[in-house]
């Protein structure tokens, strides 16, 4: 089923640091199914602002089994939905999909986890550690966090449980750029060097985990993927989650079109049903749905979270830009609805193949 929006009830609003949030959702029972979820998706939270539609994804934070659902919020200037976020209170309702996104760890099963984190990028890894530690009692999870100061370490008193809990198999490292630490390795970056420094100490093993688990701002991600492979990690066990740029994502409608791009009839199929609407050139497909009065799934509209994955069953088509799709899913014909300009007078996509 195509993910969807639902109004849900807002249980309890915590500042986490000076600049961040973590919102708690109640699930009712008869919501539960819909919002079940695999530790290291997102929901994306709807909100219109000044009269315009916004919507961000943020990382589910809480483990399974939860009662709430809860995820991160940090404020970033300029970020209009993070600065609404800050003032939401407990009871009020807020529009929220249904989980999406492939950065996950199934529980079930013993497995030696690396998570790499900086600033906002631990939440989902909150969920994952979390998520593992209770589920499957024979698993690891060694975690390396950085932030610029203590002062800004979202989630602190979860992850000191954690490591309280699960003293054997819970290891936490800090890092910290701008705060002096009592062990120098654990001041500076998180970056390729202190990786290789960590990893000749002894206190991370590339080649011998399961998976290593990379979220937070894209060239942390870059750096530390570059490093596990140099370090002897499988490339097929690196996991990343590309966060949208800083400050406020540019609107779909702001793209570049491309030159060959034609205006065009749009079929969408969702939850079996069909719909057609044109689409005229020099427009996103996103913003055509919206002015025809069609609701498609999406989200961040970057081409970062696969949200609008679907695909393209008639017609000729290309993306913009594409950071979420798989080559074999691109093979395959699926596209990224928010990023796709038609190359024929009539296209087709199906929001229900898998």
């Amino acid at each position: 089923m195509a993910p969807r929006f639902h109004e849900l009830t807002l249980a309890d609003v915590r500042s986490e640091t000076v600049d961040s949030v973590a919102l708690s959702f109640e699930i009712s029972e008869d919501m539960k199914d819909n919002y079940a979820f695999t530790p290291g998706q997102y929901l994306t939270l709807r909100a219109e602002i000044n009269g315009e539609d916004v919507r961000r994804s943020y990382s589910i934070c809480s483990p399974v089994g939860s009662e709430t659902l809860d995820v991160g919020v940090k404020w970033i200037e300029g970020g209009r939905f993070s600065d609404h976020a800050q003032r939401l209170k407990p009871g009020d309702k807020v529009q929220v999909m249904t989980p999406q996104g492939r950065f996950t760890a199934p529980i079930g099963g013993a497995h030696d986890y690396l998570l790499l984190a900086a600033g906002s990028g631990v939440t989902p890894m909150v969920s994952i550690a979390t998520s593992v530690l209770e589920g499957e009692p024979d698993s690891t999870v060694t975690m390396c966090y950085a932030n610029r100061t203590t002062d800004r370490v979202m989630f602190r008193e979860a992850l000191d449980d954690l490591k309280d809990r699960y003293m054997t198999r819970f290891r936490l490292t800090h890092v910290m750029d701008e705060e002096a630490q009592d062990v120098e390795l654990f001041n500076g970056r998180l970056d390729a060097e202190k990786l290789e420094t960590l990893a000749t100490r002894g206190l991370i093993h590339p080649p011998s985990y399961h998976a290593i688990y990379i979220c937070g701002p894209q060239p942390m991600i870059e750096a530390a993927s570059e490093a596990m492979k140099a370090l002897g990690a499988d490339e097929g066990k690196l996991k990343f989650e590309l966060f949208t740029p800083s400050g406020a994502p540019p609107v779909a409608s702001s793209r570049t079109i491309a030159k060959d791009a034609v205006g065009a009839q749009v079929e969408v199929i969702v939850d079996g049903a069909s719909r057609k609407f044109e689409m005229a050139l020099g427009t996103m497909l996103v913003d055509a749905a919206t002015r025809s009065g069609l609701e498609i799934p999406y989200s961040c509209a970057n081409g970062m979270c696969a949200t609008c994955r679907c695909k393209l069953t008639k017609g000729e088509a290309e993306m913009l830009q594409n950071f979420s799709l798989e080559p074999w899913e691109t093979d395959a014909g699926f596209v990224l609805a928010c990023q796709v300009q038609p190359k024929s007078a009539a296209i087709t996509l199906d929001f229900d193949a898998v």
